[in-house]
């Protein structure tokens, strides 16, 4: 107990007697050291005191798919911020090589006692996937704000680029310098921000891979080998990888074949050749999710709608007329 004592008190930055007067319920105590004292808990793993156990912590789980793609630390980065404001502490969970899974992390936040839980990129989003943890949750009433578009009937509002606007700006941009020969290189069959941007253009050769460089290499090598000139990708990441495909097949990039990404991650200005790529409104879109999740902790009504924002393209180097066209034949 003294120990415990002393680890919230320094924690937090206040007396141990403070954190003794909030733990037995005493009067005196300001609701803002009382909130950093019950959050301190939940941080530092101890157990609030039972008749404190009914209170949610002011902690917001924030669960991600990964970090190695640099859109995902971009949104953290936002989404932290905008909670700090608003008095919340957010939660960082990643899936890990070693087998963590959504659901597994599901289960310590609700250990955690968590406000609500914020997702960016995870099962809701294919539909083969494994959803129980999403019911647990809509059946315990926790706020929560899902990132990027999902599968139907999981009743939680969808925050969402819009990735029909998304593909069209892509493939405008290659239809005005001249490609007739369009590519999309796409995530599974059951993932619903590929199923939207496939359906946009359901004629054009179309390549699937997992969202990673080597995934993207190899199936990008078997779009070039059709005569694919332009292509389309459905991450910045899944770019680069089809980058380096073509380049192993002795293909340049831009004047072989031009490539453009989705996202506009961190460092896309400064690859070779600097990436012709689709901005998602990552800033907006997280602000938004956060202000959505923290107004249903608040007690208010939130519909279970999904919000879509419009992306921007943002014209690099990796783009330019075919060959042919360049010539003017």
């Amino acid at each position: 107990m003294t120990r415990r004592l002393a680890e919230v008190a320094k924690y937090v930055g206040v007396s141990e007697a403070t954190v003794s007067r909030v733990l037995n319920g005493k009067p005196g105590i300001s609701e803002a050291t009382r909130t950093a004292v019950l959050t301190a808990l939940d941080v530092l793993g101890y157990e609030r005191p039972v008749k404190l156990r009914g209170e949610r912590a002011r902690l917001v789980g924030l669960v991600l798919p990964e970090l190695q793609n640099p859109i995902f630390p971009a949104f953290a980065e936002v989404v932290a911020g905008a909670l700090a404001q608003r008095g919340f502490t957010p939660v960082l969970c990643t899936r890990t090589e070693d087998g963590v899974s959504e659901s597994q992390y599901v289960d310590t936040l609700l250990e955690q006692q968590v406000s609500g839980v914020i997702f960016a990129g995870g099962n809701y989003a294919q539909a083969d996937a494994d959803h129980e943890h999403y019911i647990r949750l809509k059946e315990r009433g926790l706020p929560v704000v899902l990132v990027n578009a999902a599968i139907d009937g999981l009743g939680f509002p969808v925050v969402s680029a819009d990735d029909r606007i998304a593909v069209r700006q892509a493939h405008n941009h290659l239809a005005s310098l001249g490609h007739t020969s369009i590519g999309l290189l796409l995530g599974p069959a059951d993932h619903v921000p590929s199923q939207r941007k496939a359906a946009e253009f359901p004629d054009l050769p179309l390549a699937r891979t997992l969202y990673s460089m080597e995934g993207a290499q190899a199936a990008a090598t078997r779009l070039f080998k059709q005569g694919v000139t332009g292509l389309i990708c459905a991450s910045d990441i899944m770019a680069l990888g089809a980058i380096r495909g073509a380049r192993r097949m002795g293909l340049s990039v831009p004047e072989d074949a031009s490539v453009i990404g989705f996202d506009d991650s961190m460092f896309m200005a400064c690859t070779d050749p600097p990436l012709t790529t689709v901005r998602q409104p990552i800033g907006d879109m997280a602000q938004t999710a956060v202000a959505l999740l923290v107004t249903q902790v608040d007690g208010g009504e939130v519909a279970a709608d999904e919000y879509l924002f419009d992306t921007e393209l943002v014209v690099r180097a990796s783009t330019r007329p075919p060959k042919k066209a360049a010539r003017g034949a």
